[in-house]
């Protein structure tokens, strides 16, 4: 018998994965993705161009630039995908 869990078992007690960036950090991998973004990779695409939903803009409210490096948490501008780890 195996000892590996069923699937279904597995993934009911997985931890759940949050996204360590701003919910404010878009690119255009983002806008395709259906996974929770959790490295840098999964935000870059080639163009490595990346902009803030707050401004529209290549900078933040902050007047810092968007890039996955720095939307995060204890930046001033940081929104949480969840609320309570603001």
């Amino acid at each position: 018998m195996s000892s590996t869990p069923h699937p279904e078992v597995a993934e009911a007690n997985a931890v759940p994965r949050v996204s360590p960036f701003c919910t404010g950090l878009l690119s255009k991998n983002i806008v395709k993705r259906a996974r929770p973004m959790l490295v840098d990779e999964d935000v870059l695409d080639a163009s490595n161009h990346c902009w803030c939903a707050s401004t529209g803009q290549i900078l933040g409210p902050d007047r810092f630039v968007a890039h996955p490096r720095d939307c995060r948490r204890g930046r001033a501008c940081f929104e949480s995908p969840v609320s309570d780890l603001t």
